[in-house]
């Protein structure tokens, strides 16, 4: 669930970068990169930190050029060492490629141990180094960025949205079943592609629309041109995007993500009511849910715990002991909201339960009467192999267990999860266009030792298309 960005602005790209990357910075916490091109020169700074860590007024002066590609890490595959940050870089016969990807393979290791074999060196443990050697090496005979993508959708299986940066060009494209979302704007004098439409925001763009999936965009100096590389029979968009990873102001797939939780939200209520004096949402990916339960139900909306803003997500944190130790300093509840009450916590989703254990906690010695656990997603029984760092069933709270079991664990007066046809209801694109792979333990790309569903994908001989009037006019191309 990394975050990644390209720009095309003939004003420059570094600071632009530096800004999407700020507002990308919920996707990864591990580590930050940006890389421009000038003339003939590739630049790149990448470190680990937070992004206002990693950069600085003098670092980003140094990134020259009006092409660039910006990455923020969240380590699923791969280590968390130095040589794992993105972007990476990659010369051959006067081509500077450099990359970075959003996502995770699931035949990394059949596709390194190929490489292997062919005497390829790989420097980093990530499976984004995979997508760059194939890019290079089909580069190598066809110089051709299509053929290359062409060569990716055949080969990579599992989740990737790609950005990158072919001297003074941007590519970008999406796996065939679009699991990992990405999307256009335009900027004053160019084009940006990022994982999420608030770093379009962020620079004041215009959202064009979503990259399709099995599409490859590209963008340079005379604008953007598209060309559909790949279709499949479905769509697998990733459902914890909706439920947690994505801010609730982005537009994703064509849907406000608040939106989405607001509905969860009453759906919630209209599945399970339950008397109360107040709904508290666990800040901030709660609150949405929050409010659609409040506004359903007529309880009223209460804040009993307040969010440290300085901290970082502790759902993404590498280590338990870390997430743990984290609650207390991110969350502080407001006792007066609390004392006496019968209170509705509504939150976004259970997943190892420490920290829903932490909370419910914390609400009790505040003196709440009754704690009333409302979940915005179904119980998460199986691991996620497409990029959320929940990997093994033994992690799992709600895994192999009733619900009454996770209840009497976590310490709640009563639990409700949200039932999969409301959630899917709530989001608005049917079962079939969602992964719910760690909902229902049925993957849409086939995994050894998991159920798979059954996709097709086609691949497609596209045309470019350069005709931008709908773009420029400010209207959504379909």
């Amino acid at each position: 669930m990394c975050g990644i960005v390209g720009i095309v602005d003939a004003g420059g790209v570094s600071f632009p970068l530096y800004y999407a990357l700020y507002a990308l910075q919920h996707r990864g916490q591990e580590s930050a990169g940006i890389s421009t091109f000038e003339g003939k020169t590739l630049y790149t700074h990448k470190a680990q930190g937070l992004v206002a860590e990693v950069f600085n007024s003098q670092t980003l002066q140094e990134l020259q050029g009006n092409a660039g590609i910006g990455h923020v890490r969240y380590p699923t595959t791969g280590s968390k060492v130095p040589e794992n940050v993105q972007p990476f870089n990659f010369r051959y016969r006067g081509l500077d490629l450099s990359i970075a990807h959003n996502g995770n393979l699931v035949n990394t290791d059949e596709l390194r141990e190929d490489y292997e074999r062919r005497g390829q060196i790989f420097c980093t443990t990530t499976d984004t180094e995979i997508i760059g050697n194939i890019i290079a090496d089909a580069l190598r005979t066809s110089r051709s960025m299509e053929d290359a993508v062409r060569l990716c959708m055949r080969r990579l299986r599992g989740s990737y949205a790609v950005v990158a940066l072919l001297n003074d060009t941007i590519y970008a494209f999406r796996d065939p079943l679009g699991i990992k979302p990405l999307c256009i704007g335009r900027l004053g004098r160019g084009y940006i592609v990022a994982s999420e439409s608030v770093a379009i925001d962020a620079l004041d763009g215009t959202f064009i629309r979503d990259v399709l999936p099995g599409e490859l965009i590209r963008i340079d100096a005379n604008g953007l041109s598209f060309i559909q590389i790949a279709t499949a029979n479905r769509r697998a968009h990733c459902i914890f995007e909706y439920i947690y990873f994505a801010r609730a102001d982005s537009v994703m797939d064509g849907t406000l993500v608040y939106d989405v939780r607001r509905r969860i939200g009453q759906k919630l209520y209209d599945a399970s009511p339950v008397e109360g004096d107040t709904v508290c949402p666990v800040p901030d990916s709660g609150i949405a849910y929050a409010a659609g339960y409040a506004e359903r139900s007529g309880i009223p909306f209460v804040e009993g715990l307040m969010k440290n803003r300085y901290m970082g997500r502790t759902f993404i944190m590498p280590t338990q002991e870390q997430r743990e130790r984290a609650v207390r300093i991110k969350l502080n509840t407001v006792r007066g909201n609390l004392k006496d009450k019968r209170v509705v916590l509504v939150d976004d989703s259970v997943v190892r339960g420490t920290t829903s254990r932490r909370i419910v906690n914390m609400i009790r010695e505040a003196g709440a009467e009754e704690i009333h656990l409302r979940v915005g997603s179904p119980p998460i029984i199986a691991p996620c192999y497409l990029g959320v760092d929940m990997p093994t069933r033994t992690e799992l709270i709600a895994s192999g267990k009733e619900v009454e079991a996770v209840r009497e664990s976590i310490g709640a007066t009563s639990l409700t999860y949200i039932p999969l046809k409301d959630l899917v209801e709530a989001i608005g694109c049917g079962e079939r266009n969602l992964c719910t792979g760690c909902l229902t333990g049925c993957y849409p790309v086939g995994i050894h030792g998991e159920k798979s569903c059954h996709c097709v994908v086609d691949y497609v001989a596209g045309t470019h298309q350069s005709d931008l009037s709908t773009f420029r006019a400010g209207k959504e191309q379909t």
